[in-house]
């Protein structure tokens, strides 16, 4: 990213005479590291500059990061009446979902062309992936064999999409804001695709009567053609906002501001053969990549399906709904918990332990009530609905501080790369057990037990990790 962003006589005035990233530098003591935020200030104010336009970029780029969750999420709130209407199977269900971590697949091409081309060029190349997803979810076809390849193709093109809307939100803070913003700006950008997936929740049931009636919306018992038109005009809506964001990013997304905004910003990253090389031999990047990738796969793979798993238990799908919007909407929660760390850089370890507590506690909760029959635990939409938004706001908090700590551990590893490599390995963990259920879907007890699981792991992966702030130390550096 460096090398391309400006000259270097524009680069030399940031970095200094004689100064560059110390790679491997770590803070030594707890008294360095609550120096830090005084420091990153001083950097950020002095040192690099920072454009008003910077929200806009970060607005545009979240508006495409929602869209994109709320396609990919589109068809499991809704399974029993897409059932009705187009003849989905629970395997097609499955599959559904499962095209968001099929997508991934290609998704260090993605961080190749993100890191080489800039963010306009990926931005766009994945809004128009978009656009032709969602637009051939809309071809109006009789052959409802024909209309669910078509329904499966659009969400393999939107799956594609993931990789950039996931994975660029630290690339975008870097580039574009200064040392004490950048944690704020990666939550704001990487949480639009969760609350775009958590809007897939509520829109689906309200809008779409399920098969028998019990919709707010409709009283009376719907047939399958009500059914079928509902949902295309769900399709309409969200192919319609998908082209009216693609057109304002080709309108405005510029790849990067005039001058950078902080020293670390400005300085040379290592090549994709040494990230790859350094990301490996990194011991602390695995244990602390696999603390994400494990718990946040599962969470994300369990939302999709749980209207699966909780109509045995005599949930509606307005109510499972429900429940799943709330589980993952605590955006208040999501940006204090990333503001909070801007202020106490050097404690991201502490925040984490805090957050994967709580989300083993909240997992554990949920899952024995829905055993009732065996704990006999009050199985009412109050304790459903506490535990899961308790779920929610443990584990998507803990999103934007995973990235600004792997960012942090491997630096100067490109930070669209780092991010890519934990993504993917998140949702191969998602693919894998939505696999797992396209053949084990009669009985879902098993997927509860796999959160409280995955969390409490992941607590001990983040127990045992020693943190290093090894970017913000070239800031603190060059600020005093």
């Amino acid at each position: 990213m460096g090398s391309s962003w400006s000259s270097e006589e524009e680069r030399q005035p940031l970095l200094g005479p004689g100064l560059g990233p110390r790679p491997g530098a770590a803070w030594r003591s707890r008294e360095a590291a609550a120096a830090a935020p005084r420091c990153c200030s001083a950097a950020a104010s002095g040192l690099g500059r920072v454009y008003g336009r910077r929200w806009l970029v970060l607005l545009l780029f979240s508006l495409l990061a929602f869209a994109q969750g709320l396609v990919w999420n589109t068809w499991g709130p809704i399974q029993n009446s897409a059932r009705q209407a187009y003849g989905f199977s629970s395997w097609d269900i499955a599959l559904l979902v499962l095209w968001g971590p099929i997508g991934f697949l290609p998704c260090f091409a993605f961080m190749w062309l993100m890191d080489k081309r800039g963010l306009r060029i990926t931005v766009l190349l994945t809004s128009f992936l978009m656009v032709l997803g969602t637009g051939l979810r809309c071809i109006p076809v009789s052959d409802l064999t024909l209309k669910r390849r078509l329904i499966h193709t659009g969400q393999m093109l939107n799956g594609l999409a993931g990789p950039t809307v996931m994975n660029a939100a630290p690339f975008l803070s870097m580039t574009w804001f200064s040392a004490d913003e950048r944690a704020t700006a990666t939550a704001i950008a990487s949480m639009l695709s969760y609350l775009g997936g958590a809007c897939a929740f509520l829109v689906g049931p309200l809008v779409v009567p399920a098969p028998n009636g019990t919709s707010p919306l409709l009283a009376a018992e719907s047939s399958r053609v009500q059914i079928k038109d509902r949902i295309e005009t769900v399709l309409y809506a969200e192919f319609g906002a998908v082209c009216l964001i693609f057109s304002a990013t080709l309108a405005y997304f510029p790849p990067r501001p005039p001058l950078p905004p902080s020293v670390a910003a400005a300085s040379q990253r290592l090549s994709y053969r040494q990230s790859f090389c350094r990301l490996l031999s990194n011991l602390r990047f695995l244990m602390i990549a696999l603390a994400y990738a494990i718990p946040l796969g599962v969470f994300a793979g369990w939302s999709g399906v749980l209207d699966l798993i909780l109509t045995p238990v005599h949930v509606s799908q307005v109510d499972a709904g429900w429940i799943g919007f709330w589980s993952i909407v605590e955006l208040c929660c999501w940006i204090a918990m990333a503001r909070f760390a801007d202020f106490i850089r050097g404690m991201l370890k502490l925040i984490l332990l805090l957050l994967f507590t709580g989300a083993t506690l909240s997992s554990t909760w949920f899952t024995l009530t829905c055993l009732n029959s065996v704990t006999h635990l009050p199985l009412t939409t109050v304790t459903l609905y506490t535990s899961c938004i308790l779920l929610g706001i443990f584990l998507n908090s803990s999103v934007p501080i995973f990235f600004e700590l792997f960012v942090e551990t491997v630096y100067p590893v490109p930070e669209g790369f780092t991010c890519g490599v934990v993504t993917f390995l998140s949702n191969m963990f998602m693919g894998v057990l939505l696999f797992f259920l396209t053949f084990y879907h009669t009985e879902l007890s098993w997927f509860n037990w796999c959160l409280p699981g995955s969390c409490l792991l992941s607590l001990l992966l983040v127990l045992c990790f020693r943190e290093s702030y090894d970017r913000l130390y070239l800031d603190v550096v060059v600020s005093v």
